[in-house]
């Protein structure tokens, strides 16, 4: 397999070499040369397969012969000791939990896959290894507690001042060693500008072995295709519709990819809170970034996403096509509480603000929409992640789980920067 920029598809580039190099030289983003299939016999033989197992028929897929076979399930056992849940609240109703890592987040999956991979292409590499992540809440925790210790790796999350709960932030400024948190004073978005720029920029690449653990690393999407094709068997006799919580579009890209193998009768919801630009992509088909406007949703608070040059380039620019397959609604926090309200009410389930903007799309659709289809909610983070917004709401104490709570007596650690590039870039000169 070889992979190719969303800017560039004439030059190809190995599996090991997208990983390590996170973004393109040429600012565009890696994709794969083509989305591999499964044979109806590998369908067949998935329907009875552990989700490990499941890991390592897709990632083969996408991997080939870059790592070997015994390299790779050892990837894959040590990234998952935990793996989805699934909660039938009505027949066609299903939460799909993503939340049962070790950060209590759906980034576990991409960040520990991800992890061991660079791992495995480090151990060979002379120079040291320095990932730049940008977060908006959970990215940053996941990726901190994924690369804690990983020898020859250096890891530096920008996430911006004030704008993740309280939890978050304690999640991924509360380790040492090889894990520097930054504090951006500006918004994911300005986050997301850094490092990017990072990539590009002739000096800091000269110097510094750069790559990224954001989604806009191929390794961080190709894990979370496995609870895809993992709910799409354990259902696969009705029409389902997942509906996906998305900020930065990493989670419904890897949908899609999964879809792209082999789903059939799939479609899907990218729920979207107030920053509504992929709904207004789908709309018109304009590519304009917006201001980031800060909801209680954070994680989704992204007003100029990457992953939508990944989901053009898969559709092959065709937006009627993409149409077809992805719908998307947009809510404000108004209807975020009323329908967290709503289904503790109704089902004595709660969901965080995410998976609230998940149940809102879903009433929507079921108003809209004329189809007969198993609602399949992506529920991204275990609701104590947000206690501040969500107890008042249900005016009842949630219960913490331990390894949320211990990090909350850990004295915090930061950097505090602008959202100037060159302050960023002249901090990472000095301490690289």
């Amino acid at each position: 397999m070889r992979y190719f920029s969303t800017n560039d598809k004439l030059k190809g580039y190995s599996f090991e070499t997208v990983v390590m190099s996170g973004l393109a030289n040429d600012g565009g983003l890696f994709v794969p040369e083509y989305i591999p299939q499964f044979t109806n016999d590998e369908q067949s033989n998935i329907n009875s397969e552990s989700f490990n197992e499941i890991a390592f028929d897709i990632s083969k897929k996408f991997i080939g012969n870059a790592i070997n076979n015994n390299d790779l399930l050892s990837i894959i056992k040590n990234a998952f000791n935990f793996e989805p849940k699934f909660v039938e609240l009505e027949k066609d109703l299903i939460i799909l939990e993503l939340f049962h890592g070790p950060t209590l987040a759906f980034k576990d999956y991409g960040a520990r896959f991800m992890a061991n991979v660079m791992s495995h292409f480090a151990k060979n590499k002379k120079n040291k290894l320095t990932i730049l992540v940008a977060t908006s809440g959970d990215t940053g925790s996941a990726v901190a507690n994924a690369f804690y210790m990983k020898e020859g790796i250096d890891v530096y999350i920008l996430y911006p001042s004030g704008m993740v709960s309280n939890f978050q932030e304690k999640q991924l400024t509360t380790f040492d060693g090889n894990i520097t948190s930054i504090e951006i004073d500006g918004t994911f978005d300005d986050c997301q500008k850094i490092v990017k720029s990072s990539f590009i920029d002739i000096v800091l690449n000269k110097k510094i072995n750069l790559t990224s653990a954001n989604s806009i690393n191929i390794a961080r999407l190709i894990p979370q295709s496995f609870y895809y094709l993992k709910t799409y068997k354990k259902y696969s006799d009705e029409n389902i519709t997942f509906i996906v919580p998305s900020g930065n579009l990493g989670n419904l890209t890897a949908g899609l990819y999964a879809d792209k193998m082999g789903m059939k009768n799939v479609s899907f919801i990218s729920a979207l809170n107030s920053n509504r630009m992929f709904f207004e992509y789908l709309l018109n088909g304009s590519k304009t970034s917006r201001d980031t406007i800060r909801t209680i949703s954070n994680a989704m608070d992204v007003g100029n996403p990457s992953n939508l040059d990944r989901i053009i380039d898969l559709f092959d620019n065709n937006l009627y096509e993409m149409k077809a397959k992805i719908c998307s609604y947009y809510f404000d926090d108004s209807d975020t509480v009323e329908s967290l309200k709503e289904c503790f009410q109704k089902y004595n389930y709660l969901l965080d603000p995410h998976g609230a903007i998940g149940y809102s799309a879903m009433k929507t659709d079921k108003k809209l929409s004329t189809k007969n289809s198993k609602y399949i909610i992506l529920e991204t983070a275990h609701p104590s992640k947000f206690v501040d917004v969500v107890e008042p709401l249900i005016n009842k104490k949630i219960e913490i789980p331990k390894r949320l709570s211990s990090c909350l007596n850990k004295q915090k650690k930061s950097v505090k920067l602008s959202n100037s590039f060159t302050d960023f870039k002249d901090y990472l000169l000095a301490n690289s």
